[in-house]
């Protein structure tokens, strides 16, 4: 115990600067690691910490600066794996998202194509044409941005996008089964 307390009054004599840069390294690995933008409190903790213990350090309070720099690191290594949890729910969520989104659109799709086949007249249905247009472009984006992996930008874009499809898919169905029981069926000469 006696030789404990005398390691720890001799590390502490000095400034504790390999665990400030194991704290540092911490940091910077939890940047990386996108803690700066999923887990900015306890990034920001972190960071916080690292600071107080330079300071300690000028202040001549090695103790303190010690303490400070692995709350640091501790803050830093949870930060990263916060920030990694965060990212992985977020790209999963995204990517449910787009895939609803795209299915959606399919079916989109699919009802202009059967309406165009029906012969329904363009100015009937060019609003949901305009908007099937709207949410082809607005899927893109979103999938452009989850490749990027700004996955919060992709998920924004899709907010309610499938609703929006599904209401604008009704529509052009009404208006081809509209269409089809005005037209009658032609009858076939013999």
């Amino acid at each position: 115990m006696l030789l404990g307390a005398l390691l720890c009054m001799g590390a502490c004599a000095e400034p504790p600067n390999k665990e400030m840069n194991q704290a540092q390294g911490a940091i910077d690995t939890a940047r990386a690691a996108g803690a700066d933008r999923y887990a900015t409190d306890e990034y920001g903790a972190a960071v916080a910490a690292l600071e107080k213990s330079r300071k300690a350090v000028e202040e001549g309070g090695y103790r303190q600066a010690l303490s400070y720099a692995l709350d640091a690191r501790e803050r830093a290594q949870v930060a990263a794996r916060t920030a990694s949890d965060e990212k992985a729910r977020l790209h999963s969520t995204s990517d449910r998202t787009l895939h609803v989104a795209e299915l959606a659109l399919d079916r989109s799709k699919t009802a202009l194509e059967h309406a165009d086949a029906a012969k329904v007249p363009a100015r009937e249905i060019a609003a949901q044409r305009a908007a099937v247009v709207e949410a082809d472009r607005a899927v893109r984006d979103a999938r452009s941005a989850i490749e990027r992996d700004d996955f919060e930008a992709g998920i924004k874009r899709l907010a309610g996008l499938p609703a929006r499809l599904e209401t604008i898919t009704s529509e052009i169905d009404a208006a081809a089964l509209a269409h089809a029981v005005k037209r009658p069926a032609r009858r076939s000469r013999r």
